[in-house]
């Protein structure tokens, strides 16, 4: 996408996708918003605007912002503005468009901190979202930014000799037929009906999200799972987290210290008894973690 795209500040309300309102994270009564590319990029701004430490969310592959509402508080509690994104395809967004690709969302995260004129920043990106930032990392630099957070997000989910932290069953067999119809089962992980209040967190924090997978979406979850980043992560000089659930239902947990070596400033850590959703599921390490981990890349 070009960097250089025309972008156009809007109020907007109301989306495609479940959201919940109230101070713990949810969607506001109106939300600002910016066009980039046609698309329209959904936010919201918590915590105390005259802070000089910005934090951006960045949700999993059509998740809502308000996957993110037991982080929002933590982190304006520590100081920081937190910008809580929908991207098209997510949240109050409007549907994502045919031809999206990683690179898009690199490009729609730009226009984004571009107009915010963030400095400084760090973000946090959860599954697919980890990834988008280092999409937008490969394609437009660190200068804007001063840390990342990667939530059980392995930099590459085909499976090879050398790489033993992808996704559950996806090798070069079945590189272009196993996410043809969505997310497989991979039969690891804890239990639905084992869950108990870490489900209860998932779905209050998750909403009403509409399971059907689009065209366009199906389209970018293959590019997703096809990119390999580990020569980005070599290359950038940003502190770096990466976050692992210990009963993650997509890969091993290994994969955070596998990423973590990778990286000249990175630092593994697994959130115990939580799967995939850990922020959601483990809220209180998970943030405990973060926290940590932001005051001191600060």
């Amino acid at each position: 996408m070009d960097s250089r795209v025309r972008t156009t500040v809007a109020v907007t309300a109301g989306g495609r996708r479940g959201a919940s309102a109230g101070t713990s994270g949810g969607r506001g009564e109106a939300e600002p918003s910016i066009e980039s590319g046609g698309a329209r990029i959904d936010y919201t701004v918590h915590g105390d605007g005259r802070s000089s430490s910005s934090v951006v969310l960045l949700a999993g592959f059509t998740a809502p912002a308000t996957s993110w509402r037991y982080q929002i508080p933590s982190l304006i509690q520590s100081g920081h503005r937190v910008i809580a994104v929908d991207l098209p395809g997510h949240g109050t967004a409007p549907a994502m468009l045919p031809g999206t690709t990683m690179r898009t969302r690199a490009g729609f995260v730009h226009a984004l901190i571009e107009q915010l004129d963030l400095q400084g920043a760090a973000m946090i990106g959860g599954s697919m979202g980890g990834n988008t930032i280092w999409s937008y990392v490969d394609t437009y630099g660190t200068g804007r930014l001063r840390a990342a957070v990667v939530v059980d997000q392995t930099p590459r989910m085909l499976n090879a000799p050398e790489w033993a932290y992808g996704f559950y069953g996806y090798d070069q067999e079945k590189v272009d037929t196993f996410f043809a119809d969505g997310i497989p089962a991979t039969g690891h992980g804890t239990p639905i009906w084992k869950r108990g209040m870490r489900l209860v967190r998932l779905l209050a924090a998750m909403g009403r999200v509409d399971r059907t997978l689009s065209p366009p979406e199906l389209a970018l979850l293959n590019d997703h799972a096809k990119c390999d980043w580990r020569s980005t992560i070599r290359a950038t000089d940003l502190p770096v987290l990466f976050v692992a659930g210990s009963d993650s239902e997509f890969w091993p947990s290994a994969h955070d210290a596998a990423a973590a070596a990778l990286a000249p400033n990175g630092a593994p850590t697994v959130v115990a008894r939580a799967g995939h959703a850990r922020n959601m599921e483990r809220p209180h390490s998970f943030n405990r973690a973060v926290a940590e981990f932001l005051d001191s890349a600060s």
